[in-house]
């Protein structure tokens, strides 16, 4: 309850009301059954994309020599250890959220640069392998039974795994923005060495505030929402072939 209320009090508790407010304005909230229906099916695609996510950080770092992540119990794709309630509740909400941030030390990898780099993309690689993997999934089952995807039950099930593919996708492009704490500005600073630059931190500092400003204003959906789309497209037409 605490932590509720820090979060509340902070400015991103304060970007969660406004984006809260926005959604309402805008009408997401218009048909109350329609809208907990379709979170309901996005459930397990939120829960596991944000479990082998977090997972995938974790073990990579793990396999390069840090103990970190497994002294703090995060080598397991156990939604619980890398759910963080408010991050959830705020994306299953608002569409924006987040897990628990695996914790690495570096200082353990023989090549610091490279392995934050690694470390970095794991994330979002596992990302694309699990919409892919789902993809392929949905597939068998057209495959196996076309009937039963046309069944009520069979649409839904296939409904709820195409929202696994879906939500995969979006995690995968949106951590590649350059954005900080987001993996895509991880991945850059490390190829392009940025941190000998004074101007990174200061950057680094405020990146929460500078992503939120994105989110608010449309900035992530407009350089998202096509590639997004692509990719999508792309893993579904594989049902077709």
């Amino acid at each position: 309850m605490n932590r509720f209320k820090q979060i509340l009090n902070s400015p991103i508790g304060i970007f969660i009301i406004l984006l809260f407010l926005f959604n309402m304005v805008s009408g997401a909230y218009t048909n109350p059954l329609d809208w907990i229906m379709r979170k309901l099916m996005m459930l397990p695609g939120i829960v596991i994309g944000l479990s082998v996510h977090e997972w995938a950080h974790g073990f990579v770092s793990h396999k390069l020599g840090d103990p970190t992540p497994k002294i703090q119990g995060r080598l397991t794709l156990n939604p619980a250890a890398h759910m963080d309630p408010i991050g959830f509740l705020s994306l299953l909400i608002c569409g924006f959220g987040w897990g628990i941030p695996v914790e690495i030390d570096s200082r353990y990898y023989k090549h610091r640069r490279s392995g934050e780099m690694m470390v970095a993309f794991a994330g979002v690689l596992m990302n694309f392998i699990t919409a892919v993997v789902f993809t392929f999934i949905v597939k068998g089952i057209y495959t196996v039974s076309a009937a039963f995807v046309l069944s009520a039950v069979g649409s839904i099930i296939t409904e709820i795994l195409l929202y696994v593919v879906w939500i995969n996708v979006v995690l995968m492009a949106f951590n590649l923005l350059p954005i900080p704490p987001l993996d895509g500005f991880n991945i850059v600073t490390e190829i392009f060495n940025l941190r000998k630059y004074s101007w990174w931190y200061k950057f680094y500092r405020y990146g929460f505030l500078i992503l939120f400003a994105c989110v608010m204003f449309g900035i992530t959906g407009i350089l998202l929402n096509v590639p997004i789309r692509a990719m999508y497209s792309l893993l579904v037409n594989i049902l077709y072939m």
